[in-house]
């Protein structure tokens, strides 16, 4: 496969306004990525502050694209890089806090920690958020849910912000959630959300969220370098109640490989990158999947990871290049 032509991101940067965080010109994100592949970005924005931000936002010039990244757990960056500027909300969006009967979370914030934080404060109802890997900010782009709660279920608001920095609160309702679907332009940028929880003890809440992690740690797998779950359950009247998981199952995918990139054998809705996978491998991988699915059961499987950047030459046609995928 040709490789994409490499970014110059030089007269880029020198477009950009000045900012008190940090900006960083061809940097590499396969070391930020979970599955530890993909070019770099043209530029890399850490924000300061909310005001940062938003004073980014208002000064850059409107043809310069804005990509977020989040911790990029379930997200595959493409080999040829990724164009314009990728933020990366970190310091300054992490603050978790309670409010009354819920918490406000930056959205920068993980997941588990807002689980945790909410623990020690005697609120329950978001334990699941220990089971979802990611940031808030992430959660709310996608509705993340996980042992059978979503965040759309415990959402009161969120606050976002316009590419052109205009901020709004947006109620739950406004939001237009589906499954792992959020009705929201996929230009906004999430800062904030508060979360609901009910009071209840901190030991009884510990517990459950124990027991989320040992079941994902049984199931998933967790220490391999991965994205979390690949593809979302299609609706059940379109595939007789299989989920996505027995889907790729019952279509001989468990263990299959393309180059460094295999389809997990402890949960086969799961992509792994086994050491030397580029992001082409895991894309070609996933599309093949996706073309037996389809074989034997008629259903289209639709991405969950979100692929972003340039791809390689012959990726998104659903073969594999130059080979035949072999099982395990």
């Amino acid at each position: 496969m040709m490789a994409a032509e490499r970014l110059s991101p030089s007269t880029l940067i020198e477009r950009l306004p000045q900012v008190r965080g940090r900006l960083s010109a061809d940097a590499p994100l396969h070391k930020i990525t979970w599955f530890r592949v993909g070019g770099p970005a043209e530029v890399l924005f850490r924000p300061e502050d909310r005001a940062d931000l938003l004073h980014f936002l208002t000064e850059k010039p409107k043809d310069i694209p804005v990509t977020v990244l989040g911790v990029a757990s379930n997200l595959l960056v493409r080999d040829g890089g990724l164009p314009g500027v990728a933020l990366r909300l970190a310091r300054g969006f992490t603050e978790i806090e309670r409010d009354g009967d819920a918490v406000i979370a930056g959205a920068g914030a993980p997941d588990l920690n807002v689980a945790r934080t909410a623990q020690g404060e005697g609120l329950g109802g978001l334990e699941f958020l220990s089971g979802v890997p990611g940031t808030i900010g992430g959660a709310l782009r996608m509705n993340a849910g996980a042992y059978g709660t979503e965040i759309g279920d415990v959402l009161d608001w969120a606050e976002a912000v316009q590419p052109d920095g205009t901020l709004r609160r947006f109620t739950a309702a406004e939001m237009e959630y589906g499954y792992r679907h959020c009705g929201l332009p996929g230009d906004w940028i999430f800062l904030r959300a508060r979360l609901r929880g009910t009071p209840d003890a901190p030991d009884a809440i510990a517990r459950r969220i124990a027991e989320i992690q040992a079941q994902r740690g049984d199931s998933q797998p967790v220490k391999s370098r991965t994205g979390g779950s690949t593809f979302k359950n299609p609706a059940p009247e379109v595939a007789g109640g299989l989920r996505a998981w027995e889907l790729i199952d019952r279509a001989g995918c468990r263990g299959l490989t393309v180059g460094g990139a295999q389809v997990s054998e402890m949960h086969c809705n799961f992509l792994i990158n086994t050491g030397e996978a580029s992001a082409a491998d895991l894309e070609s991988l996933g599309e093949e999947v996706r073309r037996r699915v389809k074989q034997t059961s008629g259903v289209t499987l639709e991405w969950e990871i979100r692929r972003i950047g340039v791809p390689q030459e012959g990726v998104l046609d659903g073969s594999i290049p130059g080979k035949e995928g072999s099982a395990a």
